[in-house]
């Protein structure tokens, strides 16, 4: 493909995001004919493609991680199996998305880690500690042993809370007060409750027995904590922007939109009758539709997704940053642009390769 027609490509992409999300009239829009208009559009996709395929890929390892502390040591076993191969590479993804963050938009860099200094060191901090505990349990004395496990529970979630705080603070726009930070808490409990429901998922899928029976209870007493946190979401966004209410609540919008709701709901209901279903399926040894609870799960967060980004844009921070006033100079965006478009797809080739490998059942963890 020539490179005319690679940006002729793109500029229709651009167009189609600003269909699907309308621009409100107060976010000044350069034409997207130029490379001012549609470099920001096209890093932004790659930005929020890298942040999803975080949230769930590593979202269900740091949910096994939070898990580890309901089982007993031969289960913490085979729990840390089943993330084994996936944890470190589903982490590349946050990478990828803070590195387009600060290379495609340095304003929106500076005044969002800026007002998350805090939760952002807390984050790297449970990353770091959840790494180094991965490899040393597996290392230490039988004494020491249980010590990691706890570093990796802890790890796992304080990561997971920093996470959810940082996300409703973004919600909430940065915006200071009791009221704020409360929220932040909410949804920091809500999130470690999704992760926790995807971790259990994905522990329906890779193990078998007692621990597989375990994943499903733990997953009924996770759901209905994530719903709560979906809902607080939902319900934030548009009551503390006229422009984002607006966007939903006005017609033709509000007829448009309201399959994703409806739709959401339906996938709780679907995982609900699931997992209720499971432990017989699952006692005569049959694992017919054992994969229901972590597809459906995704399916929630990708809706969830769906909305938020389409409650934001254009804006990186609510109402007051939008992607063209945060975007670097076009020069420079294009070429990060020529490198973005040789890693992306080598990333998302090795994970696939990857899952590919070692599908399946996770087997007993052994080290020579």
């Amino acid at each position: 493909m020539s490179d005319s027609n690679t940006i002729a490509v793109l500029q229709s992409l651009a167009a189609t995001a600003t269909t699907s999300f309308p621009v409100p009239s107060d976010a000044a829009m350069p034409d997207l004919s130029t490379p001012a208009g549609w470099l920001p559009v096209a890093f932004l996709a790659v930005m929020g493609l890298a942040m999803l395929a975080y949230v769930i890929l590593d979202g269900y390892d740091l949910g096994v991680g939070i898990l580890m502390r309901r089982a007993d040591d031969a289960q913490k076993d085979r729990m840390v199996a089943s993330i084994g191969p996936f944890w470190d590479a589903n982490e590349t993804w946050l990478v990828l998305g803070v590195g387009v963050l600060l290379v495609a938009f340095p304003a929106a860099h500076g005044v969002i880690l800026g007002a998350l200094y805090l939760p952002v060191a807390l984050m790297l901090l449970g990353l770091t500690l959840r790494g180094v505990a991965f490899d040393f349990r597996v290392k230490a004395k039988a004494h020491h042993k249980p010590l990691w496990n706890r570093a990796f529970y802890a790890g796992s979630l304080l990561a997971t809370a920093a996470q959810g705080y940082m996300l409703g603070q973004l919600v909430m726009g940065f915006a200071p007060g009791w009221g704020a930070a409360l929220f932040g808490l909410l949804i920091a409990v809500c999130l470690g409750a999704g992760y926790a429901l995807l971790g259990a998922g994905w522990l329906i899928l890779k193990t078998d027995g007692e621990l597989q029976l375990r994943a499903v209870r733990w997953a009924r007493g996770s759901l209905w904590l994530t719903a709560v946190g979906v809902a607080a979401v939902s319900i934030a966004t548009p009551w503390l922007s006229e422009r984002i209410f607006e966007k939903w609540f006005a017609l033709p919008y509000l007829v448009l939109l309201a399959p994703v709701p409806i739709a959401t709901l339906v996938l709780f209901l679907v995982v609900d009758r699931s997992l209720r279903r499971l432990p017989v399926r699952l006692g005569q040894g049959n694992e017919y539709g054992a994969w229901v609870p972590f597809a459906g799960t995704i399916g929630i967060f990708l809706l969830a997704f769906y909305g938020l980004a389409y409650s934001l844009f254009p804006y990186l921070v609510v109402d007051r940053l939008s992607i063209w006033d945060a975007a670097a100079a076009p020069e420079s965006l294009m070429i990060v642009f020529v490198g973005a478009c040789v890693v992306l797809p080598m990333i998302i080739g090795y994970t696939v390769f990857a899952y590919r490998v070692f599908r399946g059942k996770a087997q007993a963890l052994e080290y020579g």
